[in-house]
């Protein structure tokens, strides 16, 4: 009896973590003003998304600063030029800007912040891509997001 329980409990408790883990992800933003991943794929079955961005990284953010910034792939220039005007201080984004559906703050070597997205606000068949806002960094820090699939 208590082998079928052990067995039950092994086999069901490792899907009950990946579950868990199949609703987050990182994501690393370097000095050498790249992401580590180009794709992020949120699964149909997450009510919510959690994304940590960490920054590995020695620069402050004054020089290197990183974000991660999830907008529609149209709105994306845009939301990068509203924050150049926005500047440092906004993490290089204009504030409560409806484009934006999602972003961490603005990050220096060495940091690390989260955002969780709901995910009722993403289409499946939507166009997302997410960058950095720091200005030129989106040129080689950007990547697309896919839901449901």
């Amino acid at each position: 009896m208590q082998r079928a329980l052990l067995l039950v409990l092994g086999l069901t408790l490792p899907g009950f973590a990946w579950s868990a883990d199949n609703c987050s992800t990182d994501i690393r933003g370097t000095d050498q003003m790249m992401f580590d991943k180009d794709e992020i794929i949120v699964p149909a079955s997450c009510k919510h998304f959690t994304i940590t961005l960490k920054h590995p990284g020695t620069l402050p953010k004054e020089v290197m600063g990183h974000n991660w910034v999830l907008s529609e792939t149209r709105n994306m220039q845009a939301i990068l030029a509203d924050g150049i005007a926005a500047g440092l201080e906004q993490g290089y984004l204009k504030s409560n800007d409806p484009r934006v559906i999602a972003y961490t703050r603005l990050l220096g070597g060495g940091e690390e912040d989260s955002v969780t997205l709901d995910t009722a606000t993403l289409n499946a068949d939507g166009d997302y891509q997410f960058f950095c806002s720091f200005p030129a960094h989106s040129v080689l820090m950007k990547g697309r997001l896919k839901f449901g699939t």
